[in-house]
């Protein structure tokens, strides 16, 4: 019988170790209680004698359902962290991952040698994680999230809202294979994380991506690399002279990456790894810098 949240961890627990090793098990049942009771992880364990209540079992064994059914956490919980910062997720975007931290890191490392008050814009920007995570190291940049999907917009205004930065971060309906419309200005730095897996490997996908996350987010053409050619053609228009381009990428992609960034007329100026030892983004310059 469930009396109080520790009780309520441990049934979580329990019925998770079905399925998970423990130390999975461990982690997504205080991640629930912690979560759903509105509860830091420090405060559950402060709290966890104090009485359940029957509506929070009720949401928890919810929960617990759906991560035995193979949906990933973050989105069970509907939030997760990305570079220190609360993120809202939804199925209509992929789930911020460390991985990507490299790309983040990458861009705040050279963007603080950028102008005073510089524009960088985030396309593909999903969630909103990367461009959210620059803002939060560089407290003079103006960042635009630009998507083609009206509900992943949705979410990134949300982190927009979340994070406190409305003055600052802005959102726009983009399509990243089509011209960029006028309104849109020049920019000192465009970052992406866009899709990039391959006709070959969206057959193999984990069941946890692929019967959870937007597939539009994913497929980047037959062999991964299609919004890497459009991007950089295409949007080059919109960077200042000597502006920024950088990129995350799959596993193997950072040398074809590369080559279609130099075919542009961009010079690499760093490749980067992620928390795995992966080769995983690269930052290169377009032209030459104003003086």
């Amino acid at each position: 019988m469930v009396n109080t949240l520790g009780d309520l961890y441990l049934q979580a627990r329990d019925r998770l170790l079905e399925t998970e090793n423990g130390e999975y098990a461990g982690m997504a049942a205080r991640e629930l209680v912690s979560t759903l009771s509105g509860r830091s992880q420090e405060q559950f364990l402060m709290d966890r004698n104090r009485e359940a209540p029957e509506e929070l079992c009720l949401r928890v064994s919810e929960g617990v359902e759906r991560l035995l059914a193979g949906e990933p956490l973050p989105y069970v919980l509907g939030e997760w962290t990305f570079y220190g910062l609360p993120m809202v997720v939804s199925p209509d975007v992929l789930i911020p991952r460390d991985d990507t931290c490299a790309l983040a890191e990458l861009a705040i490392h050279h963007g603080l040698f950028l102008d005073p008050a510089p524009r960088i814009l985030d396309l593909c920007c999903g969630s909103g994680c990367i461009g959210l995570a620059i803002a939060s190291r560089l407290k003079d940049a103006r960042v635009t999230l630009a998507d083609l999907s009206r509900e992943a917009l949705a979410v990134a205004k949300k982190n927009i809202l979340l994070n406190h930065m409305g003055g600052r971060v802005s959102c726009v309906q983009l399509d990243a294979r089509k011209a960029p419309p006028a309104f849109l200005g020049r920019f000192d730095m465009i970052v992406s994380n866009p899709p990039y897996v391959t006709a070959a490997e969206m057959e193999q996908l984990p069941r946890s991506v692929a019967d959870f996350e937007p597939h539009m987010a994913l497929f980047g053409g037959e062999d991964g690399l299609d919004f890497y050619r459009d991007i950089t053609s295409i949007y080059r228009s919109v960077l200042k002279p000597g502006g920024l381009m950088c990129y995350e990428f799959g596993m193997g992609q950072g040398d074809a990456v590369c080559a279609i960034l130099e075919e542009n007329g961009f010079t690499i100026l760093e490749r980067t790894l992620d928390y795995n030892e992966r080769e995983r983004a690269v930052l290169a310059r377009y032209g030459r810098k104003e003086q």
